[in-house]
């Protein structure tokens, strides 16, 4: 079989609903800023929803009425059943990209070409978060895999996990397309000398409470002089972090914040803290660096492929090596200093464009 050539005159549809929430996770930041650099190109694309659109795309929409359009249907489960039917009557879709969800590729089946993007694996974890939705994902997802036109994922870790749990893919249909930061704001970066910053939902993967924990033990002359504040919003067991946060002095939570207030964060934070245990790649690791605030993250996974020797890296299911961690960028003003200087080169090797231009690689790209 000859590869096709995808070229501007191809028709992609596109899930973009979480990227019209006002409050985005990971998952839907990844699609605000790929879809942001897909609508750059001369690509015909369908934006499909559940939302108004952000108002920049809908601006797209109407300068490009050509080649920007949207499909919208009503959200919950009968927006994956409305969706399914009107890809696999749609003749003009050459394919269906699939941001979050693995109902409408399995509804669909081989009726359409569709490539199925993989942020993390985080539905096989043991832990609870979101007990219904996980399951769904996992009895569709090696479903989806054994149909997908290709695979995409974010990063090289979650490749591996893949392969290791689903043997019957064939790693020529696995494409890597990773990520990028996904701040906007101006390269500025005023440290206040006092704030250790957290972004991140609030759950025991996201490993807040050991990070209060590190906090806590600190010197008590270092402890008093620095702040940790928590960014994101109520997850899932997270009554711990909750109450924890309010007994340890020093400790802010501040749910979740638009991104403005994010972004004036960061601005002044004097170091970003990243402990997670588990994470499909890690785009705040990514919006730190490019900002050259020195970064302390898990030494697990995706989050050390993505920062490299551009953050210090810590074990995140050990409270003492967390200490540790904050205690010696703390303190030590000639190891921040090269990471302020390192962080800012390294995230500049990963960007949108490159995550598009990889992505159309991939569609390109047949298992011989």
């Amino acid at each position: 079989m000859c590869p096709i050539l995808y070229t501007s005159h191809m028709h992609i549809a596109l899930d973009v609903r979480e990227a019209c929430h006002e409050q985005r996770t990971g998952k839907g930041r990844w699609t605000r800023a790929f879809t942001d650099e897909l609508l750059r190109r001369e690509t015909v694309v369908t934006l499909v929803t559940d939302a108004p659109l952000p108002t920049a795309w809908e601006h797209m929409r109407l300068v490009h009425p050509d080649r920007v359009h949207v499909m919208r249907f009503a959200p919950g489960l009968r927006w994956h059943v409305r969706c399914a039917l009107w890809l696999r009557s749609a003749r003009d879709i050459d394919v269906y990209v699939s941001t979050v969800s693995f109902i409408v590729p399995f509804l669909v089946g081989s009726k359409k070409k569709v490539i199925p993007i993989i942020h993390d694996l985080i539905a096989f974890q043991d832990e609870t978060h979101e007990r219904r939705a996980a399951r769904i994902e996992r009895w569709m997802l090696p479903r989806t895999l054994r149909k997908a036109h290709r695979i995409c994922l974010i990063s090289e870790a979650t490749k591996r996990d893949l392969l290791v749990r689903f043997p019957f893919v064939d790693p020529r249909n696995v494409s890597v397309i990773l990520a990028a930061a996904v701040s906007t704001f101006p390269l500025v970066h005023r440290s206040d000398g006092r704030t250790i910053l957290s972004i991140g939902t609030l759950s025991p993967r996201k490993n807040q409470l050991r990070l209060i924990e590190a906090f806590a033990r600190l010197p008590e002359p270092l402890r008093s002089h620095h702040r940790l504040v928590l960014v994101g919003g109520r997850g899932w067991d997270d009554d711990g972090i909750v109450s924890r946060a309010r007994e340890v002095p020093g400790v802010e939570c501040l749910g979740f914040c638009s991104d403005a207030e994010t972004e004036r964060l960061l601005s002044d934070a004097h170091i970003f803290a990243y402990p997670s245990l588990y994470e499909g790649f890690g785009l705040p690791v990514l919006d730190a660096m490019r900002l050259g605030i020195p970064v302390l993250c898990s030494d697990h996974g995706s989050l050390a492929e993505v920062a490299g020797d551009a953050a210090l890296l810590i074990e995140p299911e050990s409270i003492e090596s967390i200490r540790d961690g904050l205690a010696g960028l703390l303190t030590d003003a000639s190891q921040r200093e090269r990471l302020s200087v390192v962080g800012p080169k390294r995230a500049a090797l990963f960007s949108w464009r490159r995550t598009v231009d990889l992505f159309f690689t991939a569609m390109d790209s047949h298992p011989a």
